[in-house]
């Protein structure tokens, strides 16, 4: 791919400035002691057993009201124009190959600007088609809502239906740096073949819905890291909360020097700020190994709406070989963008709530509910101006390829049409 688009320097054009008792116990009495303790725990379990009853119940009418409300979205088509490329987390896709290069070229002007991103075309791009586009958009990891999983600490929910979107948005970003690590970027599933099916598995089972170490990104792992920043169960997030979230757990899982994950670290930059000694910190272990690094940068674009200005420089992003997308969407409704056409973004909905699949008690369970086959769109004006974007560096070069044009965007760009991604020497 490096040599059928242009390099991220290049792609970066206008990158710059601007920166979620029940009841009492019943007592036995003197008088019939045997008796009324037998009774009361016949009672504490009918109790307990309709209360069980009655919570199944009010989830499976949410999900159902809920896959009313969004349901309809996963199967309809959605329609790509044939005038203009599409990109998908730094692959360029055209509809179809008679497209000229000057067309091609054209169509890759950012909207409300008058400056161009180029694009290197050559025979291979010409012969991507949006069938592969699909192909890959169904490889990346789709999680959603899920109903009747155990029991959140500290609550009686068995599902996220309706709160937990953001928390679902940053489980697919940080999914896809762990596809790129273990897979590669260029990999896709094919549910018909084997290949890399235990690595695949793998990454889906450190997200499973389940409160053991196996799942170390789990719903129930987040929720309980989120109890320490003051929130609950059943508390809806922000980009930035759940960025953080996402640090913690890999820093929790990473801590076992037999898992996988040790060879990942998660660096948030507050304040669109990267402090390089830090991050050198974070990747560096004490027996001279080096981690690869998932950068998430929380980003506000706007007031209460996103500030058109700062459109160019969100979608040149996802034009990068080293973005992993972005976590925003509309007001309290989390999407995970991951590619654009035109004036919309193309994004995972997590909203589509599924039953649990137990990843733990099956080896071959089953892997379509984790991906999904139909690609959505929305206008980016209509995005929330508070999100997150993520990145995945394998190495310190491409670390500081990415950091060196970010520097100098920042010292010689004289607008405010860009996000303000800041590298800086030294720790925090």
């Amino acid at each position: 791919m490096n040599g059928q688009v242009q390099s991220s320097r290049e792609r970066l054009g206008g990158f710059g400035p601007v920166n979620l008792g029940l009841f009492s116990g019943m007592i036995a009495t003197d008088r019939v002691p045997t008796i009324q303790s037998f009774n009361s725990d016949a009672e504490l379990d009918d109790t307990m057993a309709a209360t069980e009853v009655d919570s199944k119940v009010k989830t499976k009418l949410l999900s159902m009201w809920n896959n009313v409300k969004y349901g309809w979205t996963v199967k309809i088509k959605t329609n790509f124009s044939k005038e203009s490329p599409v990109w998908l987390l730094g692959q360029c896709y055209l509809k179809k190959s008679e497209c000229s290069l000057e067309r091609a070229s054209e169509a890759l002007e950012p909207v409300g600007t008058g400056s161009q991103v180029s694009l290197a075309m050559d025979a291979t791009n010409f012969e991507n088609t949006i069938e592969e586009f699909k192909r890959d958009f169904a490889s990346r990891l789709w999680l959603t809502y899920r109903r009747e999983f155990p029991i959140l600490n500290g609550s009686t929910f068995t599902t996220d239906c309706g709160w937990g979107c953001m928390l679902r948005s940053g489980q697919m970003m940080l999914a896809q740096a762990l596809v790129c690590h273990f897979l590669g970027r260029e990999w896709r599933w094919r549910p018909e073949q084997s290949t890399d099916e235990s690595n695949h598995r793998m990454i889906i089972k450190w997200f499973g819905d389940q409160p053991t170490p196996e799942s170390p990104f789990s719903i129930h792992r987040l929720v309980s890291l989120g109890v320490s920043a003051g929130k609950r169960p059943g508390d809806w997030y922000g980009p930035s909360s759940v960025a953080h979230l996402l640090c913690q757990a890999m820093e929790r899982a990473s801590e076992d020097p037999n898992s996988k994950l040790n060879q990942l670290a998660v660096y948030v930059a507050q304040d669109c700020a990267v402090y390089m000694q830090d991050v050198e910190n974070v990747c560096c272990t004490p027996d001279g190994r080096r981690k690869a690094l998932i950068l998430l940068v929380p980003l506000r674009l706007g007031a209460d709406k996103l500030n058109p200005i700062y459109a160019p420089c969100l979608t040149s992003l996802l034009t990068l070989d080293t973005c992993i997308g972005v976590i925003g969407g509309r007001p309290r409704h989390s999407l995970y963008f991951i590619g654009y056409q035109d004036d919309k973004l193309i994004h995972l909905d997590p909203h589509y709530c599924q039953e649990t699949v137990d990843v733990e008690g099956n080896e071959k369970f089953p892997l379509t509910s984790f991906h999904c086959t139909s690609p959505r769109k929305m206008l980016l004006s209509k995005m929330d101006p508070s999100c997150c974007v993520g990145f995945y560096f394998p190495d310190k070069e491409s670390l500081t390829d990415f950091m060196e044009t970010i520097q100098r965007r920042w010292k010689v760009s004289q607008t405010k049409s860009n996000v303000g991604i800041r590298c800086k020497q030294g720790k925090k």
